[in-house]
């Protein structure tokens, strides 16, 4: 439990559960008295393997496979660490948004874990999460920064004013996110899922101006940091057709590097744009799709051209996993905030500025 001087708590280990789709992670973290946060132990087991040959996620599948793998991922993640449950001060569990019922395989098990231990409970949201987790890697974020989240079933600026204490959502995207329009894509194109991974492959060998797809809500009267990639993955198809219809083969490596270009070139210019418009000159990059080559290139390039500072964690912890919510959790402990209550439902649809569920 937490090691006390002179009466003053000097710090405090915070287990995270995170279950919101296809992996089931559980972190460790410290959590310093000046409110610091250092990770310990991030283990994860994916069920991304069961669901591949449905093209995507299957919800009862994803559920089922957290049942199985919870106990065992624990374990693991506590011998990683060199600590055991009694070591524990509190709990922080995903509590949306996600499936329902991946959410609740996780959300019980904090429960009967935080009720076993005698710790609170923090139910905390997946998507601030992803901004929190840079901390393990980067250390404090500065008091007002914009992230910018990208994953299969999120697109989204964020605009972060203490990570446990407000974030506001400034952008989303109005139809497909960007990872699923990557493995929607792939799909097209006969590639592997998930597709981000084979895309960017195979982009790395193609020329990413062969093709002239749409930038989607770029237009002067469209909104300035929504996103929308459901047009360009419908281009990608018909263009495809056409070819075949044709009689021409498909240039898999253009067709990728030219879609894997508009992708980075929206997220990154309405990013920038966002940064600007608000004052802020630090952006973090998170969410499974920042593990692309590309787009974190292209930020890079905008970023240092705009003068602002940019961060992205390592592709292990861009990807869900506990480490995040730990993270969270800690930031939302240090913050002074409220456990939440032992009968807190998980909430597929949470808003993202509910960070904490009370």
């Amino acid at each position: 439990m937490s090691r006390d001087t002179g009466g003053v708590m000097s710090e405090r280990i915070v287990l995270g559960i995170e279950s919101s789709c296809d992996e089931t992670g559980v972190g460790l973290v410290r959590l310093s008295a000046d409110g610091r946060v250092e990770l310990l132990a991030d283990a994860v087991a994916s069920s991304v393997d069961e669901h591949a040959r449905f093209g995507g996620v299957v919800p009862e599948i994803a559920s089922r496979a957290h049942l199985a793998a919870m106990a065992p991922t624990m374990r693991r993640a506590l011998d990683e660490s060199g600590l055991s449950l009694s070591d524990v001060d509190a709990i922080a569990v995903t509590a949306g948004p996600g499936l329902a019922g991946a959410l609740m395989v996780g959300v019980a098990s904090a429960k009967a874990y935080a009720t076993a231990l005698n710790v609170p409970l923090f139910g905390v949201n997946h998507l601030g999460g992803h901004v929190a987790v840079d901390t393990l890697e980067h250390g404090p974020l500065p008091e007002r920064c914009l992230a910018l989240l990208v994953s299969g079933g999120h697109s989204q600026l964020l605009l972060v004013e203490g990570v446990g204490e407000k974030i506001t959502e400034v952008g989303t995207t109005i139809d497909d996110a960007a990872g699923e329009a990557y493995d929607k894509v792939a799909r097209i194109l006969d590639l592997p899922y998930p597709g981000g991974p084979p895309i960017d492959q195979q982009a790395k060998l193609g020329d990413p101006k062969a093709i002239a797809f749409p930038r989607g809500l770029t237009g002067p009267r469209d909104a300035k940091y929504d996103f929308s990639f459901s047009g360009l993955k419908t281009a990608v198809a018909r263009w495809v057709e056409t070819e075949q219809r044709a009689g021409r083969d498909i240039p898999i490596p253009d067709v990728c590097a030219s879609f894997q270009e508009a992708v980075a070139d929206v997220l990154t210019a309405k990013a920038v744009r966002a940064a600007r418009d608000h004052d802020i000159d630090t952006l973090v990059i998170s969410g499974g799709v920042a593990a692309n080559s590309r787009l974190s290139e292209l930020a890079r390039e905008r970023c240092a051209a705009a003068g602002i500072t940019l961060r992205v964690p390592r592709p292990r912890l861009c990807t869900d996993n506990g480490a995040m919510i730990a993270a969270l959790g800690a930031h939302v402990l240090h913050s002074g905030a409220k456990p939440s209550p032992l009968d807190m439902p998980a909430n597929p649809g949470l808003p993202v500025h509910t960070i904490v569920v009370q």
